[in-house]
């Protein structure tokens, strides 16, 4: 048996419970948990926002370890290994698989939500999740990369070149702040920051991005004084309709804006006035790819790419749901809440 904090009842917090510790198959591996993020996802899992697909799960998606037990087939790691855990478990062989877009795999699963996930003692995925954690990477830094960072790196692939270009990011979070770091290594020219939360963008001009505070002054009017004539490409991850439009609205001809904040709102728009007249595009972006991984541990492992600022607390594992109540309530400004298992 193993300890595990589960979502039993949509709305309720997760109970930490007693449950069988899983049995490995074949080309699958145990890992024993080190830590794992506490993700906003997880938030909406918890109230029914978005749906898991059974109950009672254990959610966390956010997960780094040492890997305990391999299964028949098993060849590329052994007993002790550090590991970070790509959270999409996909059959590796339909179209989408094979053509790089396997988070539209139809057979595609995700530890936390349609499968247990890493708010446990251990977790079992199949071997080819498993990426090597350099020892430069805390475990906490490598469960938070698999999420937050990992979806901000694939934003950024959306888009083409980035160098030279004005970037705006909607949204100084985990993905923000990642994709503030991000911008400027793939050669942005300027990255603006806009958030309403001074202590991140505070963070936001640490990573040497210039923040603009949506509560004391308009975004998109600041950042079309500080361009010409507006951001050649946006980053949107917040979700509400209000950043969405801004995120938009803050473009120059020819500007792209990168969808990222999950937003179940209608959004109220013009195409002639804020698609056509300027050229702009709207891109979508879910999730990010395994193939992406290997880049952004090494850009991590070479500090390149600074993960530690973004965890914002490391809590112990019984108090779970302080701080998945913390992060609702956006008490102390958190970016990423890291659960750790010892």
């Amino acid at each position: 048996m193993m300890k595990a904090a589960q979502l039993v009842e949509i709305g309720k917090d997760l109970e930490i419970r007693d449950v069988p510790k899983p049995e490995i198959r074949k080309n699958e591996v145990l890992v024993k948990v080190k830590a794992a993020g506490i993700c906003r996802s997880d938030l909406h899992y918890k109230n029914g926002t978005s749906l898991v697909g059974k109950l009672p799960i254990t959610l966390g998606h956010e997960v780094s370890g040492i890997v305990e037990e391999m299964g028949r087939g098993c060849s590329k790691f052994k007993k002790g290994d550090r590991v970070c855990i790509h959270y999409l478990i996909t059959c590796g062989d339909c179209y989408f698989c094979n053509t790089g877009s396997e988070q539209f795999c139809q057979k595609g699963k995700m530890i936390g939500k349609h499968v247990n996930g890493g708010f446990a003692e251990y977790i079992r995925v199949p071997e080819r999740n498993l990426f090597p954690l350099p020892p430069e990477i805390s475990f906490e830094e490598g469960a938070v990369m698999m999420c937050s960072s990992a979806t901000a790196f694939h934003a950024m692939s959306k888009v083409g070149s980035i160098i030279g270009k004005e970037v705006a990011i909607f949204g100084i979070g985990g993905l923000g702040a990642s994709a503030v770091q991000l911008a400027q290594i793939f050669g942005a020219r300027t990255v603006y920051a806009v958030d309403v939360d001074e202590s991140k963008l505070e963070l936001a001009k640490i990573y040497n991005a210039i923040p603009i505070n949506a509560k004391k002054e308009d975004p998109v009017q600041k950042i079309k004084e500080l361009t010409d004539g507006g951001a050649n490409i946006s980053f949107e991850f917040i979700g509400l309709p209000l950043t969405v439009k801004q995120a938009l609205d803050c473009l120059c001809v020819h500007g792209k804006m990168v969808h990222v904040g999950i937003c179940n709102t209608q959004v109220s728009l013009n195409p002639y006035h804020d698609i056509l007249l300027k050229e702009a595009e709207i891109i979508g972006c879910a999730d990010h790819l395994r193939q992406e991984l290997p880049v952004l541990i090494n850009l991590a492992q070479t500090r390149r790419f600074d993960v530690s600022k973004l965890i914002t607390e490391k809590i112990p594992f019984w108090k779970i749901n302080e701080g998945i109540k913390q992060l609702e309530t956006n008490k102390g400004s958190p970016i990423r809440i890291v659960v750790g298992m010892e």
